[in-house]
């Protein structure tokens, strides 16, 4: 039994192994916000006792995500439901969750215990297979349910993270979002060819250049080139692997590079393509859409191509294709992490566009409070009054850690963002473009904001395919960066906790507005809405709290509103909330 100082810095009482009852939750039968519950209200589900392998847990809070209204949109149709008929199967939402354990089945006793808090990491791997929680498996938007092998037992391991006591409910659920973003500016690019893989080298039969083929060819089993010169042929054969097959092919054009994708590796693209002295945008075009999952498209050369290539954002983002490139002659020099950077520009100039949204926020607060972050942020939006929660929240953080952070509407004047990032880069554009807007076409405008040698974060996802014009150029002249991210693993939010306690991260800071077990259904449909500027997170052990804003809640509750920091959640709120209306019956 922990001591009772715990208990009472939490807000709820110590666990026992009576839950309350009912135990109320929101499964999803099918489409829409409708299908959560039952008639607009949370069901009573019944929860056994818990099995050998199994815990029983207290679902503590939860945050609410926008990812959970794609699911509520597509129903069984998610591809991370592969086909499930919610009206024989439901699931539940809630994905970004924090737990205590209150009862542990006798094969997990040596590893967890009751009181234990965690955290749950929802990306999931069985057999490498997504079987995330909150999507196949059913989340948290109920008061307590049983994790097994399912989650304990993954391809690494237990997806649970211990979180310290000195982290409330809210800052702990807001892990999961937060190691997104904290995901976004870690290496996940594959940065060398693969081992055992299949190498496209494209090139031009007259070409004089002396490439130095000395390193990189000891990884691809087969190596296909398709019009290169003599010489190349030559070097490649010298310096490929051991029994490595080399096929060569004659000159093809672009229209040819699909059929040659599907002959040589079966229609899944190549894993690496390396593209020798470009200059078309429209072969390069056709070759990017040829690069295999987590593939790389490497371009080695000196004059620009003749235009914009249209690339597929979307691949960026969720198969993390990969654009490197240097001007030769050695080809394995555009590989690896030191010219491939992923983190901000120290003391440089960084651009947030959808920086009124939840998640943009948090990445420029991540930025503020990141040391050695960059010097100068400009937030842009379109939407005026979550810009208006940038100012009021983050201008006096930058202030704080000596930050400049500009403000703009692109909304009252679409030019504005590219002429405040030419007045404060002097023309030369932002070291980094962060982009949390899923739209396909405004990834290719904001590309346009940054600097030859900068880096694009594809934080949103948009569907593959969804192309958009990119200066491919700027990669192999310049050293420019696209990068994209999709979700986050356990390393990633264990850094979130780790610098929440540390003080050098307050994931809380994001929380827009809160509610009760029975305000989840509300608190979809104001993501649906764009209610709130921030997040949501739904107290599933607290009955009978609307759902409402941070502001509302401490009007209404002046001994909550008086433990808040300059509006702005705390713990000590947190507790004051809990003490407030109690837990539900």
């Amino acid at each position: 039994m922990p001591p009772d100082h715990v208990s009472e810095r939490r807000g709820y009482a110590y666990p026992d192994a009576h839950m309350s009852t009912p135990n109320l939750g929101w499964n999803l039968h099918g489409v829409g916000v409708e299908s959560m519950g039952r008639n607009g209200r949370p069901e009573p589900i019944v929860i056994p006792t818990p099995g050998p392998d199994q815990l029983l847990v207290r679902v503590d809070a939860v945050g609410l995500c926008y990812s959970d209204v794609k699911l509520i949109n597509q129903g069984g149709a998610h591809p991370k439901l592969y086909g499930r008929n919610l009206a024989i199967e439901p699931t539940r939402l809630g994905h970004e969750a924090t737990v205590t354990v209150i009862d542990v089945g006798t094969a997990l006793q040596e590893t967890y215990h009751r009181g234990q808090r965690l955290a749950i990491q929802p990306d999931i791997y069985v057999d490498n297979r997504s079987t995330a929680y909150g999507y196949t498996i059913p989340g948290g938007l109920i008061q307590y349910q049983l994790l097994g092998p399912e989650v304990l037992d993954g391809d690494d391991g237990a997806y649970v993270i211990d979180v310290d006591d000195d982290i409330g409910y809210a800052a702990a659920a807001l892990s999961e979002p937060w190691a997104c973003v904290e995901a976004a500016y870690t290496q996940r690019r594959r940065l060398a060819p693969l081992d055992g893989g299949i190498m496209w080298i494209v090139g031009h039969a007259d070409d004089p250049v002396a490439y130095d083929f000395s390193s990189g060819l000891d990884a691809p089993s087969r190596v296909v080139l398709s019009d290169v010169s003599p010489y190349v042929s030559e070097l490649v054969a010298a310096h490929a692997r051991p029994n490595a097959t080399i096929q060569a092919r004659d000159a093809i054009g672009p229209d040819a590079y699909a059929a040659l994708a599907k002959e040589m590796t079966n229609g899944t693209g190549f894993d690496d393509i390396v593209l020798l002295d470009p200059e078309s945008s429209a072969q390069v075009t056709a070759m990017a859409a040829q690069v295999g999952f987590r593939g790389t498209l490497n371009l080695v050369g000196r004059r620009p191509l003749d235009g914009l290539p249209s690339i597929d954002a979307g691949r960026i983002h969720y198969h993390y294709t990969t654009y490197v490139g240097n001007q030769g002659p050695d080809i394995a020099a555009s590989y690896g992490p030191t010219r491939n950077r992923a983190e901000l520009r120290p003391g440089g100039v960084a651009v947030y566009v959808g920086a009124g949204g939840p998640m943009g926020q948090m990445h420029i607060q991540r930025a503020l409070e990141l040391a050695g972050g960059p010097q100068t942020l400009i937030a842009v939006d379109v939407d005026d009054a979550r810009l208006q929660v940038v100012r009021d929240v983050l201008v006096p953080l930058a202030h704080e850690r000596s930050r400049s952070l500009v403000v703009v509407n692109a909304g009252e004047d679409p030019a504005a963002p590219a002429r405040v990032v030419a007045e404060v880069t002097g023309g030369v554009g932002a070291d980094d473009v962060i982009v949390s807007v899923p739209v396909a076409a405004v990834m290719g405008d904001a590309a346009r904001l940054m600097s030859a040698d900068g880096m694009l974060v594809l934080f949103a996802g948009v569907p593959n395919g969804s192309l958009t014009p990119l200066d491919v150029t700027d990669v192999y002249l310049h050293n420019a960066q696209f990068t994209g991210t999709s979700g986050s693993r356990i390393a990633d939010q264990e850094v979130v906790l780790a610098k929440a306690v540390a003080g050098e991260l307050s994931p809380e800071r994001s929380l827009a507005a809160v509610g009760g077990i029975e305000a989840a259904q509300d608190g979809v449909q104001a993501m649906l809405d764009g209610r709130f500027a921030g997040k949501i997170v739904i107290f599933p052990q607290l009955s009978g709290l609307d759902l409402m804003g941070i502001d509302e809640l401490a009007a209404r509750h002046p001994t909550i509103g008086q433990k808040l920091d300059g509006g702005r959640w705390t713990t000590a709120a947190e507790s004051e909330m809990i003490a407030t209306f109690g837990t539900s019956p």
